[in-house]
């Protein structure tokens, strides 16, 4: 993998080039289904290049060697809109994909500058009136520009029906420009990984079960408060261990919670891993308890890896993945009882691993690449001066 900057030298038109562009390459779901994405269309014999704001981030390691990075050395993502715009301009991508609200908001910007067409197909990872609700003044008000915009993009993709059918609400002249393709999440990789040993102590004393959750450590959408007092409650009548992997703002708050609630001996902060799918393979049980999500990759990453999910029936994406319930407990969002209610079912009567596997299959890559890659022959079929 090479780092370039936007300042790099046109390439000939006959080069059909995809670019994806992301923000940054922190550790969350949206980041690492773009890495996914790239990876399919390399071994597809796209050409592509991974546009990013700034260098860094958990998963800055995990582009693939036949992915070109390059690098826009913006602080932040609105401000990186010139050297966007510079990049389009001496690259000519035939197709520019584009993955979260500050980056579809960017894309969306850069595109209004080039007379010629530029195909844009923008992702909506998370329900729109949901991340509205929780997010602070400066992105609800590019949210609000966002929704003006979104017409001008030639697809959308929305990851799950629920964030489909919010996005035809908030934005009802893009409602014919909506497709639903879910992230590809289940790879052999996935597999492969789930079968590494972890080196956790937790896992050696097969007597104690472990729950695990993974994600942000961002209370306003993950809700980590509802799981700790939740497992607080499942002490009382079993034995066990809450592993949380992921890193974020409110590491410090939720620390001083365990404290509060007396559980600091029986809960691990383990940060972020390189490699969560061996934990989830060994979890007795995995929690999702968010306010919000769009399509929730670590709730189907844990069925992958055969562990027995509790999920929050929030918006939206678990309702739809597990089927009303048919694959996992459902409990209203924030209720902390109910939850603590099935973790300790799903401990006592947990479900067949091999079914869950089985259901976690219709979320593969391969499925998820061959949308994309509908609409990317779409687009480079359609683009000016395909012919020349």
């Amino acid at each position: 993998m090479r780092d370039l900057t936007a300042g790099v030298s046109a390439r000939t038109s006959a080069d059909r080039r995809v670019a994806l562009f992301v923000p940054s390459l922190t550790g969350g779901g949206a980041e690492r289904a773009l890495l996914e994405i790239a990876r399919g269309l390399v071994r597809r014999g796209v050409s592509v290049d991974l546009v990013v704001t700034r260098s860094g981030g958990a998963l800055w390691g995990a582009v693939p060697e036949d992915v070109r990075l390059i690098n826009l050395k913006s602080w932040k993502t609105p401000t990186c809109l010139p050297a966007l715009i510079r990049y389009i301009g001496r690259e000519r991508p035939a197709v520019l994909v584009s993955t979260l609200e500050l980056g579809n908001l960017t894309a969306l910007l850069a595109k209004k500058f080039f007379t010629r067409k530029l195909y844009l197909v923008a992702r909506q990872d998370s329900m729109y009136t949901a991340l509205r609700r929780t997010q602070g003044f400066a992105l609800r008000t590019a949210q609000r520009l966002l929704k003006r915009l979104l017409p001008a993009a030639d697809a959308i993709v929305a990851v799950s029906s629920g964030v489909a059918e919010d996005l035809k609400r908030v934005a009802p002249r893009a409602a014919g420009l909506v497709r639903i393709v879910p992230n590809p999440v289940v790879t052999p990789a996935l597999v492969e990984q789930a079968a590494l040993p972890v080196a956790h102590p937790w896992f050696d004393d097969q007597r104690t079960p472990v729950i695990l959750t993974a994600g942000r450590l961002d209370i306003a959408q993950k809700d980590q408060p509802t799981l700790l007092k939740a497992f607080a409650e499942v002490l009382k009548s079993h034995p066990a261990r809450l592993i949380v992997l992921g890193e974020g703002p409110d590491r410090a708050g939720l620390t001083a919670l365990t404290r509060e609630l007396r559980i600091r001996e029986h809960v691990d902060f383990a940060g972020f891993r390189a490699n969560p799918f061996a934990y989830m393979a060994r979890a007795r049980v995995f929690v999702l308890s968010s306010v919000h999500e769009g399509l929730p990759t670590v709730l189907i990453e844990a069925m992958a890896c055969g562990a027995p999910v509790v999920s929050t029936d929030c918006p939206c994406g678990p309702r739809e993945i597990l089927e009303g319930g048919k694959w996992g407990r459902l409990v209203p969002v924030g209720d902390w009882q109910a939850l603590a209610g099935a973790i300790r079912d799903t401990l006592d009567r947990p479900p067949a691993r091999e079914r869950l596997i089985a259901r976690a299959r219709h979320y593969s890559a391969a499925a998820s690449l061959e949308r994309h890659l509908e609409l990317i022959r779409s687009a480079i079929q359609a683009a000016p001066g395909n012919a020349r």
